[in-house]
């Protein structure tokens, strides 16, 4: 019987590891600097995570009751609107998935130099991997314990809807499925995000929709 209850006790505790959040590594001094380059100096596989052209084979689904995958965002989300965030849901995360990472983000924002940048409007991370989506117009308070907001391009961490200053653009909802908790480090950008997900990023889910500005708002994006 001693036996048997060691035995079990063994059990108990492979299975409370198994279930144990494990965090991500600190950045090493390498990619630490990468967080703080210019975004044109970025390790290509970094910006590879959220290349538009990049095919992604994805179990994981991201959905939005606003408005379908490639089709326009309503204007209620947009400067032109109250600038809500859309109700989100997801589903299909991985079972070994430690946290969730959601970013939008504009790739036909314009660029002095380059013709076009990527520019982030919302970014959300270490939300719990059993969560499956967020209300319209989720307040921080409102997000599940645990989760931190990013530093959008507008400097804020609020939703910033889409304000594009010519013609449609596209906006992902990107949902990244992470084998870790990202380390506890407030007001992440879009780029410093992308470096610490690196190496850690087990499904991805993509949602987009479109946009074109209809009146004259003084904020574009």
């Amino acid at each position: 019987m001693a036996g048997l209850s060691a035995t079990t006790s063994s059990l108990h505790l492979a299975r409370a590891a198994q279930t144990e959040q494990v965090p991500c590594a600190w950045p090493t001094a390498e990619r630490m600097l990468l967080m703080l380059l210019p975004r044109g100096l970025l390790n290509a596989n970094v910006e590879a995570l959220a290349d538009p052209s990049r095919k992604v084979h994805m179990v994981m689904r991201i959905t939005s009751p606003a408005f379908g995958n490639e089709q326009p965002i309503p204007p209620r989300f947009t400067c032109d609107g109250e600038d809500v965030s859309p109700a989100l849901s997801w589903t299909g995360v991985p079972a070994e998935a430690q946290s969730l990472a959601l970013v939008m983000e504009d790739p036909d924002a314009p660029d002095a130099k380059a013709g076009r940048r990527t520019f982030a409007h919302w970014t959300v991370y270490n939300l719990p991997p059993d969560s499956s989506g967020l209300p319209e117009d989720v307040t921080h308070e409102q997000l599940p314990s645990g989760t931190l907001l990013g530093r959008s391009d507008f400097e804020r961490t609020r939703w910033e809807g889409p304000c594009p200053p010519l013609g449609e653009h596209r906006y992902f909802f990107k949902l990244y499925a992470l084998d870790c908790r990202l380390p506890i480090a407030p007001e992440l950008t879009r780029r410093a995000l992308l470096t610490a997900m690196d190496g850690h990023v087990l499904e991805q889910a993509e949602l987009m929709g479109t946009y074109q500005k209809q009146n004259n708002s003084v904020r574009t994006g």
